[in-house]
């Protein structure tokens, strides 16, 4: 998959968030976890990578729609604009 800078950066930002679950990539941008994981390993430094998937498998992490509390049934903040698949809506 050819990714711009734009959305590199976006799926990085993502999958850094703790609340963002790899499902939401997946229906975003068709990345599966294992796609986001090899992502972030390659532009991640190592430590950096290594403390992110330390703190994804963690209890903390909300990651895994399995960890989630399941009143939470949405992918995005109820104050954040719309997203459509992979286009935001610009300000």
């Amino acid at each position: 998959m050819n990714l711009d800078g734009r959305d590199l950066d976006r799926i990085i930002g993502m999958a850094w968030e703790d609340r963002t679950p790899f499902e939401a990539i997946e229906f975003q941008f068709g990345l599966p976890e294992k796609e986001v994981i090899k992502l972030m390993r390659r532009n991640l430094k190592r430590k950096s990578f290594n403390l992110w998937r330390k703190r994804v498998n963690s209890g903390v992490s909300q990651k895994h729609l399995k960890k989630r509390n399941p009143e939470i049934n949405r992918f995005k903040c109820t104050r954040q604009r719309a997203i459509s698949q992979n286009k935001i809506s610009k300000r």
